[in-house]
């Protein structure tokens, strides 16, 4: 038995009181179902943004990693600053002088990106690989839900080839198919390997390349050289450490700092001042994160200005509906009614139309959620695992009470002293001085934030158009470009050079085909894959003192590269069939050409002309690369340049040997055609699969779509922003013109009596239009000053954080003025158009 029967009586009265004050509530809003639904709806898309979009800054950057003690778990970076690289990766020589100097960490992984050409798992194709070594997964923590993972017992040059499927690939390519286990593959990348299929990763982050396979180190025959083995400056290798017991990741940083600094100091020669070699180390979550982190947290902001825009066009409903429920209240109140009842009557409303509003919210929120992780897939790969949790209603839930409890106290309520005041019997609606300061200070909030939400969306969108506008300099409507990699099982380097040029020639025979190339690099697409550039010299260059050679990209090339992609060549010829051959047809030595691009010939020789002149290679990593000569090349043209890195165009240094010289690092065919260019797909994959069955054909794309492709985050950013700005503007100027029509229903009698003595209904229609648009204009001075502010606190945090430029900012205000002004001619249209007398008798 309790023994405080007391307070049992007053919590079981407070309950049936309150089921009684809900139950009254819904009744009370089926007699205003136009006002119910509108602000269930405004809720409900307020509500439903917020929870799809939490759930997916969840999801992202604070769900936990699969990797097994994940906070120990570090990634480790070299950048070279100076050279414009933030990762340039690690040597061998470098990973063992951090495995044998730094006790602060307990394991190392190492993992370099390398592609494969995959002959035995269904139709050829073209591979990104991990190539890993024995201790990889273990200092991961990761594990397979199928066969075994690579281990220790998988190094050393006497190893069999391994492989495992990563997750996704296993699916997508193989449905899951359990019979993949111990299948025999071929690889092939500067040499091939044969390999068994051992295990599949689990389900887990992609990092630090999205890639279909991992490989023991024995299937990349690069990795076995001599030159890889004692290279320091040939990095291709990332680096993955746990912290030893007790170590935090600052003292492990400190130590890494210290040990890379005796590195430096002891191989000076190979870490240039100019370069401004360092290294660095953060946990994986954190590496893995940060390139979604920025466009995560401005959507999770701007889905909370919607958020409060929402709530502000709803507490100006409700406070609408108490002013004329004013009535209804003095007399409840003048009964006996206290404050706290009446407050109490106006939460439980407000608790019936938010959680209606948050219900369907959240079931609004589960579809909204899987469009945003595409949209975030193209920031972190952590999108495409999402999965709805709790999170998403306990969003839901506490939105909707927060929005609840706003909602009733918002209204001013009346007192059994001031009831008495209040004309029940008049049917007119009066709007106090502080009703109306509030009904103002709602409708400049949303258009405050809704200003904040346009310029935001007008800056992406004026970036995009620029993006999109830029001249790239080649006719990329009309040139399809083909992945056709270069495949060396069986051939001489001969062989694989002739392959290509038969490829071509069997292509330009098609109807249609007007020019057939061979070039390494896919415009865009391939951007990252050859870092930096090359440290090269030429004719008459001299060094100042402390500087370094400049560095340029090579790219190779077949004659009619340059026309297929629509280039000039600026000066000289283009390379012709003789061009790269060791020798002349009498059996001489034959002098090595190249074609440079128009940015290196001015800058090596300026006020010269460089045909005729010769460049040449310098940069110390090349004796570890196969391919390169260091033997100075004659320019024999000089192109336009084309900037294949950056879809706006810049300056470019490039180098372009002829197809026989090579290196073939990649195969690409370029096709320009005056036919639509992907009926060439079929016939052309059909030539190449004649010539050679096991020849994998894929990735075909004319360089316009492949360039769209490229701008697909941007145009998507700029696709969300404009849907929260335009969804925000749209519920501002319904608040808006919801608080002047209110205003012109509670001004009738004013509006009348202006008309009888003499005013024109012209000036009524002015005024009104004139009283929107003040409040328009606060809203865009509020939401200026509140942005520079929001903008400059977060440009702290964030570098990429910019500040929306005048033109945008402009614009914006532009339009949210002129669309105030519309919204503000319907209740001012129907000020004008008052009834001199019914207005006089309205009261």
């Amino acid at each position: 038995m309790s023994d405080n029967p007391t307070n049992e009586s007053h919590f079981g009265e407070a309950i049936f009181s309150f089921v009684r004050d809900i139950k009254f509530a819904a009744r009370s809003l089926t007699r205003t179902k136009g006002l119910a639904i509108t602000v269930v709806l405004t809720l409900a898309l307020g509500i439903g943004a917020n929870a799809a979009i939490f759930s997916l800054v969840r999801g992202v950057l604070l769900r936990p990693l699969v990797n097994a003690d994940e906070n120990r778990l570090i990634y480790i970076r070299q950048s070279a600053l100076g050279m414009g690289s933030e990762n340039v990766n690690f040597s061998v020589p470098e990973l063992q002088d951090l495995k044998a100097s730094v006790r602060s960490l307990s394991e190392f992984g190492d993992f370099s990106t390398v592609g494969f050409t995959m002959i035995g798992l269904g139709e050829p194709r073209e591979v990104r690989a991990g190539v890993v070594g024995g201790s990889y997964f273990e200092v991961m923590g990761l594990h397979p839900v199928l066969g075994r993972l690579i281990g220790p017992q998988d190094d050393g040059p006497k190893a069999a080839g391994v492989v495992v499927l990563t997750y996704r690939f296993w699916a997508t390519a193989f449905h899951k198919d359990p019979s993949v286990l111990g299948r025999a593959v071929r690889l092939g990348s500067f040499g091939d390997r044969s390999a068994t299929v051992i295990g599949v990763l689990e389900p887990s982050v992609p990092y630090p390349a999205d890639t279909e396979i991992m490989a023991n180190v024995v299937t990349s025959p690069h990795h076995l050289s001599a030159t890889m083995v004692t290279g320091r400056v040939h990095r291709m290798t990332e680096l993955f450490g746990r912290l030893a017991p007790g170590v935090t990741l600052d003292q492990a940083r400190a130590e890494l700092r210290s040990v890379y600094a005796t590195m430096k100091k002891d191989h000076a020669e190979d870490y240039s001042a100019q370069a401004d070699f360092r290294i660095d180390a953060r946990l994986l979550r954190d590496q893995i994160t940060s390139g979604a982190r920025t466009v995560l947290l401005v959507l999770l902001a701007a889905s909370g200005l919607v958020f409060i825009i929402a709530c502000s066009n709803v507490a100006n409903l409700i406070l609408a509906r108490t002013v004329r429920r004013e009535g209804e209240l003095g007399i409840r109140a003048a009964l006996g009614a206290s404050t706290g009842d009446l407050r109490r009557t106006l939460l439980a409303e407000s608790l019936v139309l938010c959680t209606i509003g948050a219900t369907l919210g959240v079931l609004s929120a589960r579809p909204l959620l899987a469009v945003l992780a595409r949209y975030a897939s193209r920031f972190s790969v952590r999108a495409l695992d999402l999965t709805v949790d709790s999170s998403m209603l306990w969003v839901g839930a506490l939105l909707a009470i927060f929005a609840a409890v706003l909602l009733a106290y918002v209204p001013h309520l009346p007192t059994s002293s001031t009831s008495q005041s209040i004309g029940i019997a008049s049917g007119g609606v009066r709007i106090t001085g502080n009703t109306r300061r509030r009904l103002r200070v709602f409708a400049v909030t949303q258009i405050a934030a809704s200003f904040m939400l346009l310029a935001g969306a007008s800056m992406l969108l004026k970036t995009l158009i620029a993006l999109q506008s830029a001249q790239t300099g080649l006719d990329t409507r009309h040139v399809l470009a083909i992945n056709v990699p270069t495949m060396t099982y069986g051939k001489s380097p001969q062989q694989v050079v002739d392959f290509y040029k038969e490829s071509i020639r069997r292509v330009d025979e098609l109807p249609g085909v007007n020019r057939t190339a061979f070039g390494i690099v896919a415009p865009w697409r391939d951007a990252d894959n050859f870092g930096p550039g090359l440290q090269f010299s030429g004719d008459g260059h001299v060094r100042a003192p402390g500087e370094e050679d400049p560095r340029a990209q090579f790219r190779t090339v077949s004659p009619g590269f340059f026309a297929a992609l629509g280039v000039p060549i600026l000066a000289g010829r283009d390379f012709n069939a003789l061009d790269g051959q060791t020798k002349e047809p009498d059996g001489q030595a034959k002098e090595p050409v190249v074609i440079v691009s128009e940015t290196l010939a001015k800058r090596m020789f300026p006020n010269r002309d460089a045909l005729n002149r010769h460049v040449y290679w310098t940069d110390p990593v090349l004796k570890f690369i196969p391919g390169f000569s260091a033997t100075p090349h004659r320019i024999i043209g000089v192109a336009a340049d084309i900037d294949d890195s950056h879809v706006v165009p810049g300056p470019t240094l490039t180098v372009y040997n002829a197809i026989d010289e090579g290196p073939l690092f990649g195969g690409h065919l370029f096709i320009h055609t005056s036919a639509n260019p992907y009926s060439l797909v079929t016939p052309v994959t059909r030539i190449i699969r004649d010539m050679s069955a096991e020849q994998p054909v894929e990735h075909a794309a004319t360089l316009e779509d492949i360039r769209a492709e490229v701008l697909t985050p941007d145009r998507l950013n700029t696709v969300v922003f404009g849907i929260f700005a335009g969804a925000a503007l749209a519920i501002a100027l319904v608040g808006v013109a919801g608080v002047l029509a209110f205003s012109v229903s509670a001004r009738t009698r004013e509006f009348g009596i202006r008309l009888a003595i003499g005013s024109r209904p012209r000036d009524l229609l002015t005024g009104v239009i004139a009283e929107g648009t003040v409040m328009a204009l606060l809203g865009v001075v509020a939401g200026t000053a509140f942005g520079f502010v929001v903008a400059r606190l977060a440009g702290s945090y964030f570098v990429e954080m910019k500040m929306p430029g005048f033109m945008p900012v402009v614009v914006s205000a532009f339009v949210l003025l002129a669309a105030a002004v519309v919204a503000s001619s319907v209740p001012a249209a129907r000020a004008a158009r008052i009834n001199v007398m019914e207005a006089l008798r309205s009261e």
